[in-house]
């Protein structure tokens, strides 16, 4: 169970334009449990229709994910070696931010060996390398002129230098979610403003807009790190 929560202020963004909770709703316990016992829906559609199995699916977890989940984790302390897996009780790293987050969605991953990998590995256990998306010694102009030529409103995993987290993608505009090492804690913030965005090289994949990743979560299959 997730401990109570401090007044998060995020005084840029508009949750209500966005569609964006800020706020923990219900027991994370019982979130998880419901998250995987609504896998069986997806599973037994999948079977007589796949592409409404995945496209409903991809809604779902959209919103599982950036309205459920990571609201509980808001406010947590970031910690180089953090690794907790109970929301705001103890501290927690970027890669175990990401790991922790995707495993309560239900995907099927070892939190630990995910959060020990590079961002690039990070990336390919989502997706295969030829699909990622991988930009070098852009101004962040740049960049998001090349993710909004390339990408819908979705959220995805990127890695940078030293860092990982998640970006939403909504309206043309870019959110980076993740556990920052400059503020020490779980938060959302324009990706523009953010201090940990800044890096050499972004590494982008694909998750809630991902056909593949979406099917492997239905299918229960296992991400894995990949061997090279």
């Amino acid at each position: 169970m997730s401990q109570p929560h401090a007044e998060i202020e995020i005084p840029s963004i508009d949750s209500v334009m966005l569609g964006i909770n800020f706020k923990a709703m219900r027991d994370y316990d019982v979130l998880i449990k419901t998250i995987d016992a609504d896998r069986s829906y997806f599973k037994n559609l999948f079977e007589t229709n796949l592409t409404k199995a995945i496209d409903s699916a991809s809604l779902y977890l959209y919103s599982k994910l950036l309205n459920e989940i990571v609201p509980h984790w808001y406010g947590t302390e970031w910690d180089f070696n953090g690794h907790t897996s109970i929301p705001n009780q103890g501290e927690i790293a970027c890669g175990y931010f990401v790991s922790t987050t995707l495993k309560h969605l239900g995907f099927n991953l070892n939190r630990y060996e995910m959060a020990q990998q590079a961002g690039m590995v990070e990336a390919r256990m989502l997706q295969p390398k030829h699909e990622l998306k991988i930009y070098f010694n852009l101004s962040y102009e740049a960049l998001k002129h090349k993710v909004n030529s390339v990408y819908s409103d979705g959220i995805y995993f990127v890695g940078l230098d030293n860092h990982v987290g998640y970006v939403l993608l909504k309206n043309k505009e870019l959110y980076f979610l993740h556990s920052s090492y400059y503020d020490d804690r779980v938060m959302i913030e324009l990706a523009e403003d953010s201090p940990c965005f800044s890096s050499n090289i972004y590494v982008f994949a694909e998750i809630t807009n991902n056909k593949s990743l979406i099917k492997s979560w239905i299918l229960n299959e296992r991400l894995i790190v990949p061997n090279n």
